[in-house]
């Protein structure tokens, strides 16, 4: 008797039809979900929130919902012919050198900058630990002065608009805030070496499964815990969330002075470039393209492409819904609670400020409520963006003639570059030590590379797609709205930070 799955030389593998056995076979996109949930929804999207207030709402959405066709296209390519993405992109027209064309050098830059961003990621981690547990008296210290310092602003600004809206500003009561000029703890650096050093170790010896599990259990612990806020936000006059400030968010208003960091918000939320070109690794980890078979034409294969490539989209999906919903909650909580107060987060006071959110519910456990969940957030991101840049790295190495393409080869120059990997990027947050502005550039640089992969992706659609396996008129005209969104971000970026 047939199973429902019938595995054959080769690795072919019969795509499941069944829930329970779909469910089995995603996987990828759980893994994107817990890179993407970090830097860009934590740190850039609730900025976004904190400076536009529900302003920009619209465009937070629109940045999560509209990659998604870009990164089914990607993944797609990688199903038919059985290429990683940056071979696929070494095949896109344009100026090229002898071994490779101008995507991949862009993306050796690019590269820099995300490096840069994880610098600033472990930053972050280094400074919820330090919440936690401070190493040093000083530490203990600077966490009392600056936990009493953005309080006071929180009380400040409340009692402005309370006096504001009854009145009486001039009767009351003004606190003054203190002029506190607070130096960074040394127990930040302490923390970020000892959490680069032991991910570096960790990922060397490939034990990353149980972290990555652990990682995104406790992602999901901090959504739900988000969520639960922005519910019990809305018992507090000062901080509930109207239908009016919802569709004023809706409205497609862009601000003043917001629109920037907006855009190269947009480069970050949601799938951000280093994701989208990431994710085919991941797909080819788990056997998508394997299980499809070297492409024949045949009716068989066409049958497992098929398959295989509805799985892949079914995945895509999931994971747009996991990060669509949290960006949403983050970026509401930013401009709920931080856009209402005039609370920025800077410097070395972000995961502080950032704690000022859980404030409202839940008082003096806030700061633990919202550390727990940001170490677990950020690390996931600095953890799984190590794993899954290295891929693509040795990858590049390799189409640049720089190292063999070997299997044996890559298995362990992986190893080598995702531990190294971390290092770097510690180096990288010791020297700059601002952990905001290092993500805001890596998402600008992304922001540029979103046109470069629009029209990669219309390439692979329209030059080689197989007749037989050609989406609908209406994914195409989807396809064809993601790319021009991409290339009006990136665009947009390059005269803003290039020409302006």
């Amino acid at each position: 008797m047939k199973t429902e799955q019938e595995e054959t030389q080769g690795g072919i593998l019969t795509p499941p039809r069944s829930f329970g056995k779909i469910i089995k076979h995603l996987g990828p996109g759980i893994i994107i979900a817990g890179s993407i949930v970090g830097s860009g929804e934590l740190i850039a999207t609730t900025l976004v929130g904190a400076q536009a207030g529900f302003t920009l709402l619209w465009l937070i959405l629109l940045g999560c919902i509209i990659k998604i066709f870009v990164q089914v296209e990607f993944g797609r390519h990688t199903v038919i012919w059985s290429r990683t993405p940056l071979e696929a992109l070494n095949n896109i027209p344009g100026p090229r050198t002898r071994r490779t064309n101008w995507l991949l050098w862009y993306w050796a830059f690019m590269t820099c900058t995300i490096i840069t961003q994880q610098g600033g990621i472990l930053g972050g981690v280094g400074e919820a630990m330090t919440m936690v547990t401070p190493l040093t008296e000083e530490g203990r210290i600077y966490n009392r002065q600056a936990g009493e310092n953005i309080r006071n602003k929180v009380n400040f600004s409340l009692q402005s608009k309370t006096n504001s809206q009854s009145g009486t500003i001039e009767s009351g009561k003004k606190i003054v805030l203190p002029a506190l000029e607070l130096k960074s703890p040394p127990d930040v650096r302490y923390w970020v070496i000892i959490i680069a050093v032991v991910t570096a170790a960790v990922l060397y010896y490939g034990k990353f499964a149980i972290i990555q599990w652990v990682s995104t259990i406790m992602v999901f612990m901090f959504t739900v815990t988000s969520i639960i806020n922005i519910v019990m936000l809305q018992s507090y006059e000062n901080w509930a969330i109207n239908w009016g400030e919802i569709l004023e968010g809706m409205s497609f208003q862009t601000p003043g002075g917001s629109l920037s960091i907006a855009l190269a918000t947009f480069g970050l939320i949601g799938m951000s470039a280093s994701e989208l070109m990431t994710y085919p690794y991941w797909c080819l980890e788990k056997g998508y393209a394997k299980f499809t078979g070297v492409k024949d034409d045949s009716p068989a294969w066409l049958e497992r492409a098929r398959g295989w490539i509805r799985i892949m989209r079914i995945d895509s999906l999931a994971c747009m819904v996991v990060y669509t919903f949290s960006t949403v909650v983050f970026y509401l909580m930013g401009a709920a609670v931080l856009g209402r107060v005039k609370l920025m987060p800077e410097k070395s006071d972000l995961i502080l400020t950032l704690s000022e959110m859980y404030v409202p519910v839940f008082g003096s456990w806030a700061q633990i409520v919202f550390v727990i969940g940001a170490i677990a957030v950020l690390y996931s991101t600095f953890f799984l963006v190590a794993a899954g840049n290295s891929r693509m790295v040795v990858d590049g190495l390799g189409l640049f003639g720089i190292v063999p393409k070997d299997e044996k080869t890559k298995i362990r120059l992986v190893r080598l570059i995702s531990s190294v990997w971390p290092l770097i990027a510690l180096g990288l947050y010791l020297w700059f030590q601002a952990p905001l502005p290092m993500v805001l550039l890596s998402g600008i640089a992304q922001a540029f590379m979103l046109p470069m992969l629009g029209f990669a992706a219309l390439i692979y659609r329209y030059r080689y797609m197989v007749d037989e396996l050609k989406p609908g008129k209406l994914w195409d005209i989807c396809l064809c709205l993601s790319a021009a969104g991409m290339f009006v971000v990136g665009f947009w970026v390059v005269y803003n930070q290039l020409i302006k």
